[in-house]
């Protein structure tokens, strides 16, 4: 059997991040590091989106910027700008043609494109098996993500962020280009949170994208036409052609998925519990766990150890409980926030970067019983 110091199962963000992490760094360059992923990464398969301050890492792969958005529901029409943040747009397939011949250039990483069948962990090593053979690694770093670890318990709600999306281009400008639609709230919520998402890319193409925070999947043709509705009615029922589609489900839920860490096998991304739990956001997250989770290797400390508690996961708890127990407040909840405050401290909130002056105006944006509910149930 092949054995390696490190095996990275999975090659999305988080797996390509990390692999390029050690692959560049002195420290590890005795290290052996087999990288596993059933794809060849040749197709533009999602989308990722996130706001930040100024320059960042990934800027020379970003594939549009923006520097406002709207929001808008019943009562909200609201057009505004983000600084000091940027809202930024990077391809699957853009970052997949930047990270992934540079991973495989690495001397002592090795690239197999297949599917891993099980993980077994023995005394000091790791046996990861695909259909051709089984490799033994002495950490791995596993993206594979088990629905049915987080919901077969109770104690901490599941929902999904769900998503149908189409890249299309129009016969008539009907996009602003300057501006992204963030949340709009204005289509039939039919008792979930349900809104639209619009990344235009110039005046005549963007990605529609039609979003849930719920607890089930929709059937496909109901995504479909629920973005032929906003499309007809939005933009005036404007001619367009369907360039690309895509489709998401990312799990919102604190469940501490850290808590299946070993000093063996450790789990990243989605896996990890890298997403959001109130937003589903997971790449600006995923790109700031990596590095820290490096120097964690590098000071020798035991993986089962790498973990940080955070207040913010608190406000999701309660968000989260709120939405699980009635998901039709979404959309009053999150236009209510932005309503009253500014978007900019929203998405200062939003990436666990505010104190608490400022995460007291936002909790108490919305109508506040429904969070003093969730909060005496989660209490007592």
């Amino acid at each position: 059997m092949p054995n390696y110091d490190y095996i990275i199962i999975g090659a999305g963000a988080a797996g390509l991040l990390l692999a390029d992490a050690l692959g560049k760094d002195k420290f590890f360059a005795s290290k052996s590091i087999l990288v596993i992923d059933k794809d060849d990464k040749s197709k533009n398969d999602r989308t990722w989106c996130f706001w930040e301050r100024g320059n960042g890492p990934f800027d020379d792969l970003i594939h549009k910027t923006w520097d406002n958005i709207y929001v808008g529901g019943q009562q909200l029409q609201k057009s505004t700008p983000i600084a000091p943040y940027t809202y930024k747009m990077l391809r699957g397939i853009d970052f997949y043609n930047h990270f992934l011949p540079k991973v495989k250039a690495y001397p002592n990483i090795t690239w197999v494109q297949e599917e891993v069948t099980h993980i077994e962990e023995q005394e000091n090593e790791v046996w990861v098996t695909t259909p051709s053979q089984t490799h033994t690694g002495k950490k791995v770093f596993s993206s594979l993500y088990d629905a049915s670890i987080p919901l077969g318990q109770k104690e901490f709600p599941v929902l999904q962020q769900h998503f149908l999306g189409w890249f299309v281009k129009t016969e008539e400008p009907v996009f602003n280009p300057d501006e992204v639609t963030f949340m709009d709230f204005t289509i039939p919520q039919k008792g979930n949170t349900r809104f639209m998402y619009v990344l235009p890319i110039s005046d005549t193409e963007a990605l529609v994208e039609y979003t849930l925070f719920s607890e089930h999947l929709l059937e496909k043709t109901e995504y479909e036409e629920a973005i032929k509705n906003y499309i007809k009615e939005k933009y005036n029922n404007t001619q367009y052609t369907i360039v690309e589609t895509e489709f998401g489900s990312i799990p919102m839920t604190c469940y501490p998925f850290h808590q299946h860490n070993t000093d063996h096998i450790f789990h990243i991304g989605v896996a990890g519990g890298w997403a959001k739990p109130s937003t589903g956001y997971t790449f600006y997250n995923t790109s700031q766990q990596v590095p820290k989770l490096v120097r964690h290797l590098k000071a020798g400390k035991p993986l089962s150890k790498f973990h940080q508690k955070s207040r913010f996961l608190f406000y999701d708890m309660l968000l989260l409980d709120i939405l699980y127990e009635n998901n039709h407040l979404g959309h009053d909840i999150f236009e209510s926030m932005f309503k009253r405050r500014k978007a900019s401290l929203i998405l200062k909130f939003l990436e666990n970067e505010t104190n608490l002056w400022e995460e007291l105006k936002i909790v108490t944006a919305p109508k506040p019983m429904p969070f003093i509910r969730a909060l005496f149930k989660r209490l007592f």
